[in-house]
């Protein structure tokens, strides 16, 4: 778990988008409740963005450095899956700067 204190080392900006009502969305509803405070603490330059919006699909999105973008949709993961799919976006910043 040591990679959630190098999300500011590899990531501009993370941005989480789901439903606040839909099945679909209820492991991302889920992640944020659990793992928001713990990574926001840890990385308190980093925007972590939450969007809520009725009917959408949720999706992970990571900004790195040079306006590159990368997205993951979280329809049918469990938040284990979500929480390995936040550490794969944070090692690929890595690569991208390497």
């Amino acid at each position: 778990m040591a990679w959630r204190g190098q999300l500011s080392r590899n990531l501009k900006e993370l941005r989480i988008l789901f439903c606040q009502t839909s099945p679909a969305s209820s492991s991302a509803r889920a992640f944020v409740e659990r793992n928001y405070k713990d990574l926001k603490t840890l990385n308190p330059k980093v925007p972590i963005l939450i969007r809520e919006c009725n009917g959408t699909r949720p999706q992970l999105w990571a900004r790195y450095d040079m306006g590159v973008e990368r997205g993951i949709h979280l329809e049918g993961l469990t938040e284990e899956q979500i929480s390995k799919a936040v550490e794969d976006l944070a090692k690929l910043g890595a690569a991208l700067k390497g």
